[in-house]
């Protein structure tokens, strides 16, 4: 204050960062007033430029400035807030810089004209009327816009007497004649001397006159003479030449009006073909311009849009502040020679109510001492609406049960969501980090491949089914994990009912065929008790020789051996084991599964015809499960032939290689199935048998599909049945077949 001549302030007030006055000092006696201490954030400024205000409290002006104030560190401490009372005080130490002798300077409320303070309030009254003072002074006012932010609207008036004012209009009078004289004397010599200048340089100019107007205008040579009247040569010839010009003028003016007229009508057809709003606005903020595309967008007409007030009919009321703060800040960037758009975001309103957001840019243009606005309107419904559905899908990833990651190429985890955090803690990883080496690898391969891939994560007590999907063209992979704990613990307890129910099926096929086992077995067991009671009726009558007791034990020894293939066959089959997948010929479990039904075939009087690939078809499988698949089809096979008379009855089993896979035909000769029973074929419970539960095929389906092979019947009405089934073959017995060139002949054998 010192250093520009001012009075010292009356209070000085530090307040904290939370508004509350921490220390006041006041200079003299005058107190500081109660608002101020009540109110104190509005006096602070909230930048780091310092802040002046001028304030009304109790009817008494006041400057206010404020300043941060900031540690050594940098950190915000508070605001220093200056208050200074404007009285005649503080107006006599400013009269110094903006008021000269005589004169009087006073703060006048703009809204009320009345003097507020003055530096001579014995002779400017506080409180009194301007229109008082005009007759004795001159009254000039001056609005205060470095205090635009202040609650009052004050301006600076100065009070000049009118004798002091009718004095200096005699000085400037007379200086003025004084000024005339010297110039009419400096203008006749002056005159007089460019007067024998011309004369003396005249054909000069005249030729180069001439030369101009052939090169410019194309106008033939005067033909000047040396001799004679040269000015009233020069003066013809300006006359001529004079003439030319403002024809040429013409001619130029009606070029420049055709230019200007194709450049409206370009400039119009681009507003015509605007997709965005073009208006234009005068001083007042009316519209007196705009394009058809303003029509579409606020649903008026001509006549309606025409005159109105832009702000109070087509914005949105929360928006008029910013707007004003738009128009204003075009201007101050126009002026400052800087890009004049003020560009904005606002909520417009049609001649039908509706509102919707619009991107507002204002461009200030003067025109003939006349300043429009030209605003471009955009309507941003759309943007805003791919905005929220950006939004909802980011929250829907964000929200997602399931966990979701981004990895980048070299591995490191850029995103993941909140569900993600027990995967990320079982890797030992967090966002920012890199993923293990085995899951770097597979992001890698997805890149590299460029196609979905499918891994499970083990982790004892929670398994995660993992979808890595790469993204190539921005080089990161998203991982879609999801808990399939419960999942595997289903499929296990199900694979665990599925064992028992093929066990109990087991079961009841070989309830179903007791009957001939138990023959089967009879026969070796008989021919032991021959054996053995013939041998011992010769020891006992002394009669038998060695070789011939040595013969009788090996036939025992045999038939023991063959009871027990039989018993051993039978617990294979019965027995309840876990699934168990090893290599094994499938030819040998067709015979074997021909040796559970020979009884049943002796009593049909029936042959079974095998077709069987030459050599072995290795195949990796249960095979107690493929010989109760293969078991189940025959014995269907031998039911469908009871309706057959003796001797018309044929069961056929072939078995090949192709493609890759093993197949096996089961055909009988028997009555068929009926067309509309086939395909319910495979359903549970569905039989066509008398007595059954209807659970083979079913089974038998299910144990194939697990074995990743398949099973599928035909039948014809009166000429049987024929199921196929399809295993794939091990990958030895492959490279075998792609090695050999020429296929073998299947070989044939008949089996009673």
């Amino acid at each position: 204050f010192g250093r520009n001549a001012l009075l010292a302030p009356s209070h000085v007030l530090l307040i904290d960062s939370r508004g509350q006055v921490r220390e006041i000092y006041q200079a003299g006696e005058l107190k500081l007033p109660a608002e101020m201490l009540s109110e104190t954030r509005q006096w602070v400024s909230e930048g780091d430029d310092v802040r002046t205000v001028l304030v009304r409290i109790n009817d008494h002006p006041y400057l206010v400035v404020s300043d941060r104030v900031e540690d050594s560190g940098g950190y915000a401490m508070g605001h220093l807030v200056v208050v200074v009372p404007i009285n005649a005080a503080f107006l006599v130490a400013s009269e110094g810089s903006v008021s000269a002798d005589s004169s009087a300077v006073a703060l006048v409320d703009a809204d009320e004209q009345r003097i507020l303070a003055s530096n001579e309030p014995h002779e400017l009254i506080q409180g009194t009327q301007l229109e008082r003072w005009k007759d004795d002074f001159q009254i000039t006012s001056q609005s205060l816009p470095e205090y635009e932010g202040s609650s009052w609207n004050m301006l600076f008036a100065t009070f000049i007497p009118h004798s002091s004012v009718a004095k200096m209009s005699e000085r400037v009078v007379d200086f003025e004649r004084n000024q005339r004289v010297i110039a009419a004397l400096v203008f006749i010599s002056v005159f007089t001397l460019v007067i024998y200048l011309v004369s003396m340089r005249l054909n000069k100019v005249l030729k180069r006159m001439s030369l101009f107007s052939q090169r410019a205008l194309n106008i033939q040579h005067p033909g000047f003479k040396r001799g004679g009247n040269q000015l009233l040569l020069l003066e013809d010839w300006i006359q001529h030449f004079t003439h030319l010009v403002l024809k040429a003028r013409e001619e130029m003016s009606r070029k420049h009006e055709h230019e200007m007229r194709e450049t409206e009508a370009l400039k119009a057809a681009i507003m015509e073909a605007s997709l965005d709003a073009i208006i234009t606005l005068n001083r007042a903020g009316e519209i007196v311009d705009y394009n058809p595309m303003a029509e579409s967008m606020l649903h008026c007409s001509r006549d309606d849009i025409i005159g109105q007030n832009f702000t109070r009919h087509f914005l949105d009321p929360a928006d008029h502040a910013a707007f004003t703060g738009m128009l204003r800040d075009s201007v101050r960037r126009h002026q400052q020679n800087l890009e004049p758009q003020a560009r904005g975001e606002l909520w417009a309103c049609s001649a039908n109510g509706q509102q919707f957001p619009v991107e507002l840019s204002i461009v200030p243009i003067d025109i003939d001492d006349e300043r429009v606005y030209t605003l471009y309107i955009h309507d941003a419904t759309k943007r805003k609406q791919a905005e929220r559905e950006i939004k909802d899908l980011a929250r829907f990833v964000s929200e997602s049960p399931n966990p979701i990651l981004r990895v980048n190429s070299d591995g490191m985890v850029t995103y993941a969501n909140a569900a993600s955090l027990p995967l990320l803690n079982a890797w030992l990883t967090a966002p920012g980090k890199l993923l293990p080496e085995v899951w770097i690898d597979e992001v890698h391969a997805a890149l590299d491949e460029d196609h979905n891939r499918e891994r499970e994560d083990d982790q004892g007590s929670q398994i995660y089914s993992l979808l890595f999907v790469p993204i190539q063209d921005l080089g990161y992979v998203n991982i879609y994990a999801r808990d399939i704990t419960a999942v595997r613990r289903a499929e296990q307890e199900s694979r665990q009912h599925q064992s028992e129910l093929v066990h109990v099926c087991r079961l009841s096929t070989m309830g179903e065929v007791a009957t001939g086992m138990a023959h089967e077995l009879n026969q070796p067991l008989s021919a032991i008790v021959n054996y053995a009671n013939g041998a011992s009726r010769r020891l006992q009558n002394g009669i038998g020789d060695i070789d011939a007791l040595v013969e009788a034990m090996r036939h025992i020894s045999n038939q023991g051996r063959r009871a027990g293939e039989i018993i051993r066959r039978l617990r294979t089959l019965v027995g309840k084991q876990p699934p168990i997948r090893s290599q094994v010929d499938l030819n040998y479990l067709i015979r074997e599964v021909c040796g559970f039904v020979e009884f049943e075939t002796s009593k049909l009087d029936l042959q079974i015809q095998l077709e069987l690939a030459d050599g072995e078809i290795p195949i990796h499988v249960d095979l107690v499960q493929i010989e109760q698949v293969l078991l189940n089809l025959v014995r269907n096979a031998l039911d469908a032939l009871r309706e057959r008379p003796t001797g018309e009855r044929a069961l056929t089993i072939t078995s090949c290689i192709e493609a890759g896979y093993a197949l096996v035909n089961v055909h009988d000769n028997g009555k068929g199935i009926p067309p509309e029973r086939m395909q319910h074929l495979f359903d549970p419970f569905f039989t066509t048998k008398e007595t059954g539960m209807g659970m083979g095929l079913p089974i038998s389906q299910t144990i194939l599909e697990n074995h990743d092979g398949e099973i599928w019947a035909e039948s014809e009405p009166d000429q049987g049945t024929r199921f196929h089934v399809r295993l794939p073959i091990t990958d030895i017995a492959n490279n075998a077949i792609a090695d050999n060139a020429e296929p073998q002949p299947p070989l044939t054998a008949e089996m009673r």
